[in-house]
């Protein structure tokens, strides 16, 4: 009996300093989001771990070469997400909105498998209790719902009181790694013949270099390089 309470307590001291390492690993991605397969990554390092704790006889070597091959995989298929767009794509869920003008998107709710009540209540944790005061809602891909309120209705902020704003605070993405998204411009009133014009304005002559760009509603386009680097001080804790 005492060599089995020792073993387990031996197992526990070695293997949290080792899901410690492999979270760290990991990265923080696989903390903060929790996309689907970050998902079901925690949950089998959970299984697996809980397992090996919970019976003596699991060979303890094993249940460590199970932990580090879960860790190297979920890093081989976060770099895919991240370099492979169709890949991202295919392993996770897209945004979708389901709020528009203060009208509900039906179709978008029931395709999510979410209800009328979810969403209220997620607007209820925002503190938003009147539907027409949201412009634009959307459930994120790791299920969250993120909420752009109308102008009129949005909290007041230094600029508000000592000038006037600038521009929106709404823009479309109309590039993303080099690819036109001709069906938001036609929405938004323009064409690539715009897009190309205000890019060269920004010197910027070859489009692949783009990994992002938006424009508001005042057609004011804001754009984000391959190349860029971090103007500021890093962020350390």
């Amino acid at each position: 009996m005492m060599d089995e309470l020792f073993r387990i307590i031996l197992r526990v001291l070695t293997i949290l300093p080792l899901l410690l390492i492999v979270t760290m690993y990991m990265g923080k991605r696989a903390i903060g989001q929790l996309p689907l397969f970050d998902f079901l990554i925690i949950i089998t390092l959970a299984s697996v771990t809980g397992a090996d704790i919970a019976d003596p006889d699991i060979e303890h070597l094993h249940t460590i070469v199970a932990i580090l091959v879960i860790a190297l995989l979920q890093r081989i298929v976060s770099y895919f997400i991240i370099k492979k767009r169709w890949f991202g794509h295919f392993m996770t869920f897209e945004p979708t909105v389901v709020i528009e003008n203060g009208v509900l998107i039906l179709k978008n709710i029931e395709q999510i498998r979410y209800s009328i009540d979810n969403i209220l209540q997620m607007l209820r944790e925002k503190d938003i209790f009147d539907l027409s005061t949201v412009k634009l809602g959307i459930v994120e891909a790791n299920g969250k719902l993120t909420v752009y309120r109308n102008p009129e209705n949005s909290l007041v902020t230094l600029e508000d009181i000592y000038t006037a704003k600038r521009s929106s605070n709404l823009a479309y993405p109309v590039m993303m790694e080099g690819k036109v998204y001709t069906n938001i411009l036609k929405g938004l009133g323009l064409n690539t013949a715009w897009l190309h014009n205000e890019l060269k304005k920004k010197g910027i002559f070859r489009p692949e270099e783009v990994v992002f760009a938006s424009v508001n509603e005042d057609k004011e386009l804001h754009v984000s390089l391959k190349n860029a680097d971090l103007k500021g001080p890093p962020l350390q804790h």
